[in-house]
């Protein structure tokens, strides 16, 4: 009664829920190791060049798995998380990918969530994932599913109030909620827009959070936002949502540029990645016009750090200099005429 699940992709948005629904049943998780360049690396060595990122970094971390002996491991197929909102084509034949690039023997736990297809909902995917276990009673899953609600809801309240990702989870892990009361006042603040599997990875985004932390910038992220909010960026666009990821890119990005407290948006995406390519377009264009900055990043397994933190450094610098001269601009400078006193008194 052990499952493995990669720490990587799907994860970092929805690992809190597994996490409930899991402990609930009895079942034991054992999470890969934290990614590393030997992570990377040996995932890479199984794929095409082509491959993105994220997926070279989800293959390493089966490989990790393996190596720590884990015979079952979480592989789910995302097609639809909606009606007509889909993955991109890897994620939805993540198993597939899976199964023809790592050659040796374990159990793939697969199992199919597409909400565009009728008896492919949430309650017969979990159903899918759990019956290799031998449980199959509806009322025990759906216990386990609330027990995964909870976990999942308490992880999104501490993160909606500012929490940091890490803090969050961990709080959230153990059955507490916790609201810090933060009164750290910046004078930056930036809109980080990326997927979670970019950003939440300290090695593929190279602990950019802590960059900007050091930098005294404040980081916004989508996890902040309620979905209403993020269908409304989606909307202020021009757009309908097409892609399941599209809230953390298109929705955070359509929300950030109408906010006023945002100094600057950047962009974090993975080279090779399609859908990515579509919508960072779509947001570069409409950031001309909010006439907000923007920074787009983009990285892969070969991007090395000291240039990363350059482009960092300078866009922020660029951002405090903006601020400066804003505020010149605005302040009230009194201004008076200077009449010389020609008034002088004579002494003998």
């Amino acid at each position: 009664m052990e499952i493995g699940i990669p720490r990587a992709m799907s994860f970092y948005n929805n690992y809190p829920f597994y996490y409930g629904f899991f402990t609930d049943l009895g079942i034991k998780i054992v999470l890969s190791d934290i990614t590393t360049k030997q992570t990377m690396s040996s995932g890479s060595a199984l794929v095409v060049t082509e491959t993105c990122l994220p997926i070279k970094v989800y293959i390493g971390h089966i490989l990790n798995l393996l190596d720590k002996g884990v015979q079952n491991i979480f592989v789910p197929s995302l097609q639809s998380v909606a009606p007509k909102v889909y993955n991109c084509s890897k994620i939805r034949g993540l198993p597939d990918l899976v199964r023809n690039v790592v050659k040796r023997d374990f159990n793939i736990i697969e199992a199919t969530l597409d909400k565009s297809e009728k008896n492919q909902g949430l309650y017969e995917f979990l159903a899918e994932i759990v019956k290799p276990y031998g449980i199959t009673d509806p009322a025990i899953i759906k216990r386990a599913s609330k027990a995964g609600w909870k976990c999942y809801n308490n992880f999104h309240i501490m993160a909606k109030s500012g929490m940091s990702y890490k803090k969050a989870l961990n709080y959230a892990l153990q059955g507490k909620v916790f609201i810090e009361n933060n009164t750290k006042e910046y004078p930056i603040s930036i809109a980080l827009v990326s997927h979670g599997y970019n950003i939440y990875d300290d090695r593929t985004c190279m602990k950019i959070f802590d960059k900007l932390e050091n930098m005294d910038v404040k980081v916004y992220t989508s996890l902040q936002l309620s979905n209403e909010q993020l269908d409304d960026g989606i909307a202020s666009l021009g757009n309908e949502r097409y892609w399941a990821n599209e809230y953390d890119m298109t929705g955070s990005a359509g929300h950030y540029l109408k906010d006023s407290r945002i100094d600057g948006i950047i962009t974090l995406t993975a080279f090779g990645c399609g859908p990515d390519s579509l919508m960072v377009e779509r947001i570069i264009r409409k950031a001309k016009r909010f006439n907000k900055p923007l920074l787009n990043l983009t990285i892969d397994e070969h991007t090395g750090e000291a240039g990363f933190i350059t482009r960092l450094e300078a866009f922020v610098d660029m951002l405090f200099r903006k601020k400066r001269a804003n505020l010149i601009n605005k302040m009230d400078i009194e201004t008076s005429e200077y009449i010389p006193n020609t008034n002088f008194i004579e002494t003998k």
